[in-house]
């Protein structure tokens, strides 16, 4: 209860921090430059923490998606790696990430020979050839699988006497054997050139080394990439919270300063710069515990409970929490937003029953509906004074006495 105490007197006095200035509510045009001076440290903290943790070199840049292509998912295969290195050429920025020079010892030696590949004008100009020729080979497949539907469809209708001549017929067939003569000659140069990019001697080096893969290589780099995905978050919260807490520390002992010298305009200014800082740290805490939690323990406790067959476990588990989430929310606005005590200030500023909520009459010391006292004797000046005010309205005594 102490606790709970406290921490209300500490936001009532933050509340008022941020809203007052010399005891008086701030302007308008004071509260809108305040406001673009909150905007602007916000987004200049949260541009210096994305050039802070750019420093830090993320799993995909350690392990990029070419090489877990290649080791993890051992895509590259005889039938398809040819057509695979051709889409790298297309996007030469996706062959290896020069800005990240550091990759995984495992990654290094086929990301060195794809750079060489890339380096290569001339390997390069024969992969894009080579693209370009498989999609026109796609292109004319397709032209021809529909011929061969409109085909079928002009012939039996022809058959069945529908047709009146046989123009769309031989028309389709004519169009369908100009396009399989293309298709023919596209895959006869598709060939040619495969065979000549398998001697080119950096496509060669690197298929040699894709041959002789060593066995425990995609399991050491599946581990490898397993803990650096659980243990980044973690570390990128470290830098984060480098960069974060001495900006957090030193407004904080700018606000506590401003206060002892009763400075009110550093005071304002000092407190709404310690809740600016306040909510990068509190979003990236929170970040941070979603990205390890529900993807990674949490994955492996459904895992667990479908071993064991207790997957209705599961859902007892995720029922329980909706209800505490309902309950949590409810109190909030029952206790906090929409308490008993607000509900009273409301209908006293209004002018309306303390009792009932219904406007009163003007000086009414009962209300006319109900017949509930709205005034009492207040305990310092002995005046009368709003039956639930916190204070009195002659003397400004406290209700408690």
């Amino acid at each position: 209860m102490r606790i709970t105490h406290t921490l209300q007197h500490a936001l009532g006095r933050t509340r008022r921090q941020l809203t007052r200035l010399d005891d008086q509510p701030l302007g308008r045009a004071t509260l809108l430059v305040v406001l673009f001076l909150d905007l602007f440290i916000l987004v200049s903290i949260f541009d210096g923490l994305a050039a802070h943790t750019r420093q830090l070199t993320a799993p995909d840049e350690y392990i990029p998606h070419t090489c877990r292509s290649l080791v993890i998912d051992q895509d590259w295969t005889p039938a398809s790696r040819l057509a695979r290195l051709s889409a790298l050429a297309s996007h030469t920025d996706t062959l290896a990430p020069h800005d990240h020079p550091d990759h995984h010892p495992a990654c290094a030696p086929y990301l060195t020979l794809i750079e060489r590949i890339e380096a290569d004008k001339g390997a390069v100009g024969l992969l894009e050839t080579r693209r370009r020729l498989d999609r026109e080979a796609r292109e004319l497949q397709l032209g021809i699988d529909r011929l061969k539907g409109a085909y079928d469809t002009a012939l039996l209708e022809r058959m069945a006497g529908d047709a009146p001549g046989q123009t769309p017929v031989d028309a389709s067939k004519a169009e369908f054997r100009t396009k399989a003569a293309a298709l023919d000659g596209i895959k006869t140069r598709l060939a040619t050139l495969d065979t000549t990019l398998d001697a080119h001697p950096a496509v060669r080096a690197l298929w040699t080394a894709l041959d002789q893969r060593p066995a425990a290589e995609r399991q050491a780099l599946i581990d490898d990439l397993h803990r650096l995905e659980f243990w980044f978050p973690v570390k990128q919260l470290g830098m984060q919270l480098v960069f974060l807490l001495p900006l957090f520390v030193a407004f904080l002992a700018w606000n506590n300063a401003s206060l002892r010298k009763g400075r009110s305009l550093q005071t304002l200014v000092s407190a709404h710069l310690l809740v600016v800082s306040f909510i990068p740290i509190f979003f990236r805490i929170v970040e941070t515990i979603y990205r390890i939690i529900p993807r990674k323990f949490l994955a492996a406790l459904f895992d667990f409970l479908e071993a064991f067959k207790l997957v209705a476990i599961w859902h007892y588990l995720m029922m329980a929490v909706v209800i505490g989430a309902a309950l949590l929310v409810i109190h909030l606005f029952q206790k906090k937003l929409f308490s008993r005590e607000r509900l009273l200030e409301r209908r006293i500023s209004k002018g309306e029953c303390q009792g009932c909520g219904r406007h009163l009459p003007a000086d009414s010391a009962a209300c006319p509906f109900c017949g509930y006292a709205q005034l009492r004797p207040c305990p310092h000046c002995q005046g009368l004074m709003h039956r639930h005010a916190p204070f009195c309205r002659h003397c400004g005594g406290a209700a408690a006495g």
